[in-house]
């Protein structure tokens, strides 16, 4: 099996057309879907050719208080941060000055190491950041284990070890591969 990315990520606002705004007007995602019925909403942005993010619009939801991307929490605790890649150096600079244009807080460009990244937040409140690939590091193929005590699954080894999970012994046979209809499939598929 190859994963091919991330298919979307899911998120929550109470204001889509501020949401269109941030992510479709100031950082140039274009909008690709849009579901809908009273009282809620799911619509989709382009990443890249292959990722996308999502935002649910239900009524009632509120910006969440921003938090400090990385700070540490304590008790019950569910996201820190997603980060979107971006394809050049120079485009950090550019999402930057965009940003900051737009009067709403962005953190300097930050070095680390293998990627220099910018932070800032959209107007749910999402921690959000933006990262290039420093020219000639590359983790993904030259994986870098640099903490001084790792936990004891991350010292096997970069690579899945899926003997540490049940095998599977009764697999769905391809005449009972059933595929029901969602929200969307009425669009597409004219299936309610």
């Amino acid at each position: 099996m190859k994963y091919t990315g991330v298919n979307h990520l899911a998120m929550a606002t109470g204001d889509m057309d501020k949401t269109i705004r941030f992510w479709r007007d100031l950082l140039g995602m274009r909008l690709v879907a849009g579901l809908g019925r009273p009282g809620y909403r799911h619509y989709f942005f382009e990443i890249s050719p292959t990722d996308l993010i999502a935002f649910f619009e239900w009524p009632g939801v509120q910006p969440v208080e921003e938090k400090a991307h990385g700070r540490p929490v304590s008790g019950p605790f569910l996201f820190d941060h997603v980060s979107f890649g971006v394809e050049k150096r120079e485009d950090l600079w550019i999402l930057k000055d965009k940003i900051e244009a737009a009067g709403l807080w962005v953190s300097d460009v930050i070095d680390h190491g293998f990627i220099h990244s910018v932070y800032a937040f959209d107007p749910n409140g999402i921690p959000i950041e933006f990262s290039w690939n420093v020219e000639g590091i590359d983790v993904r193929r030259t994986p870098v284990m640099a903490d001084p005590s790792p936990a004891a699954a991350a010292q096997e080894g970069p690579d899945p070890k899926p003997e540490h999970w049940p095998a599977v012994t009764d697999p769905t046979p391809e005449e009972e591969r059933e595929v029901y209809p969602g929200a969307g499939s009425e669009l597409f598929h004219g299936k309610k």
